[in-house]
């Protein structure tokens, strides 16, 4: 069972464990909103292809703001973004707490400053997966990026499952003055660390503009067909697998409950992954990282098919989904490995950037493909042919990526 037990070695580092234990908070906070967003646009619409199109209005500011994100945190103090980026996310929360207060919210402001959140959230997630591979001795990378999954896990089952429990008993607007108030965790621990500039950067070098820097990351992407394989199935679960959108049609429509419902089905996926994440004391021993990604996501998607199966079973359902997300959380541990452990720190922002773009963009691009299908057939339908069309998906990448099932820790990506 020690053996088993995650690796708390990073934690010694007293920037990571500044960091780390900052973002519990507001994470936390920022999945009550994840899901009281969810709640109003289907109290305001009753249309899953509404709920759907969040993902839509976020996936545009995701990627510009991960993407173009990327060159800034590769010349810039990691540290001061990270502030600052913390400080407008805060802000934007605050449109959406401005907006439950009125008698009538507009669906336009949810969906703009729903848009806002995920773009500061990408270049925040760009700066802190930039950042990690300093933090920690390089050896224990998969031990820090573990306790990164612990920490984002148990924010995604505390934050849901209170979201679920404020917005129907409170209401909206406390679910996102709270939201609010858990921002100032990152942002006074943020202060409390040591500059973290990018390392290996020529002060006398030209800045070059933001395509061509941008250009950079993709051009260190090119030929290197495992690192790409690892965005690809990534891209291929979360666009197909993720039904996380129909989350507050199926509480209504099939297992008869109302907000508190939401937050259950959103927290399960976070259950199982943090029970994941909490016995990854064996991921340093992998040698065979790549076949773990494969096999993980293969687990993914059968366990949101049989999720998508069980009917009203709403024990059952939650199983498949713990299922579902020890499943994730084992991929996203050796993906990220592999990108931290093989991408030099002078391009680590802009291929964080570009990473995040796939991790965070993906979910969003699911949130519509799933209301979509499910407003044209059923919301059953939609999540078993998502899970399915996951099965196929990494089948065929599999077939046509060997190099990625073959890979094995060391070995150039």
């Amino acid at each position: 069972m020690r053996a088993l037990a995650v690796d708390l070695a990073p934690l010694r580092s007293r920037d990571f464990r500044l960091l780390w234990t900052g973002e519990i908070f507001s994470e936390t906070g920022s999945n009550v909103t994840l899901v009281a967003v969810y709640i109003q646009v289907y109290r305001l619409t009753g249309s899953p292809a509404a709920v759907g199109a969040i993902g839509l209005v976020q996936l545009a500011p995701l990627m510009a703001a991960s993407l173009f994100g990327g060159p800034v945190i590769d010349r810039h103090d990691r540290r001061r973004l990270l502030a600052m980026a913390q400080v407008a996310q805060a802000g934007a929360s605050a449109l959406l707490l401005a907006g439950a207060l009125m008698a009538q919210t507009p669906l336009v402001l949810v969906y703009v400053a729903a848009g806002l959140i995920a773009g500061l959230s990408g270049f925040s997630l760009a700066t802190r997966s930039a950042m990690t591979p300093n933090l920690v001795p390089r050896d224990r990378l998969p031990s820090a990026l573990a306790l990164n999954q612990v920490m984002w896990n148990t924010a995604l089952i505390v934050g849901p499952a209170l979201g679920g429990l404020i917005v129907g008993s409170l209401g909206l607007a406390w679910a996102y003055g709270i939201d609010l108030a858990s921002f100032s965790a990152t942002i006074v621990a943020v202060l409390l660390m040591r500059p973290h500039p990018p390392a290996d950067v020529d002060p006398d070098e030209e800045v070059l503009g933001s395509w061509r820097r941008l250009g950079e990351g993709f051009r260190f992407l090119k030929g290197r067909r495992v690192l790409q394989s690892t965005f690809v199935i990534d891209l291929v679960a979360m666009t197909f697998g993720m039904p996380r959108a129909l989350f507050p049609v199926l509480a209504v429509t099939q297992f008869g409950g109302a907000s508190e419902i939401v937050g259950i089905l959103f927290s399960a996926v976070s259950v199982g992954a943090l029970v994941g994440a909490l016995t990854t004391g064996w991921v340093h021993r992998v040698r065979r990282q790549g076949l773990a990604i494969v096999a993980s996501v293969a687990v993914w998607g059968s366990a949101i098919v049989a999720f998508g199966l069980v009917g009203d079973r709403i024990l059952l359902a939650c199983l498949c989904l713990a299922v579902a997300g020890g499943a994730d959380v084992v991929s996203a541990v050796f993906r990220s490995t592999i990108l931290q452990a093989t991408v030099p720190d002078a391009l680590r922002g802009r291929l964080s950037g570009i990473h995040i773009t796939v991790v965070a963009g993906g979910p969003r691009v699911g949130d519509f493909e799933a209301g979509v299908v499910a407003s044209a057939f059923t919301p059953a339908v939609s999540v078993v042919s998502g899970g399915l069309l996951c099965l196929v998906g990494v089948g065929l990448l599999a077939l046509v990526v060997p190099e990625l099932p073959r890979y094995r820790a060391g070995d150039p990506a």
